[in-house]
């Protein structure tokens, strides 16, 4: 099974098989991996890079943290899954 992914609209969506599925504008809890921050809350102003690891969908967001103000790109971080049934979001902390 074919999965497309995509950005669209200057990088402020994630598309999976052509439907909007992520979306900036999103406050996200991040652990570990962005800032200072134990916990960074990670306001997602833009995606630079979408991609998929096996069932499990990835994308690099941009944004700032809500603790601290650091600002930057995050690595890979999942935000959601493939399944049988289509996509599945990914809810909680990101690591």
């Amino acid at each position: 099974m074919a999965t497309r992914l995509r950005l669209l609209d200057d990088a402020a969506w994630v598309s999976v098989n052509d439907e909007r599925e992520v979306g900036t504008s999103e406050v996200w809890p991040v652990a570990e991996t962005f800032c200072s921050c134990e916990l960074a809350w990670l306001v997602v102003e833009a995606f630079v890079d979408v991609g998929v690891d096996g069932r499990r969908v990835e994308a690099r967001p941009h944004g700032h943290c809500l603790n601290c103000g650091e600002s930057g790109t995050t690595p890979w971080l999942p935000v959601g899954k493939v399944t049988d049934d289509g996509f599945e979001l990914v809810e909680g902390v990101r690591r």
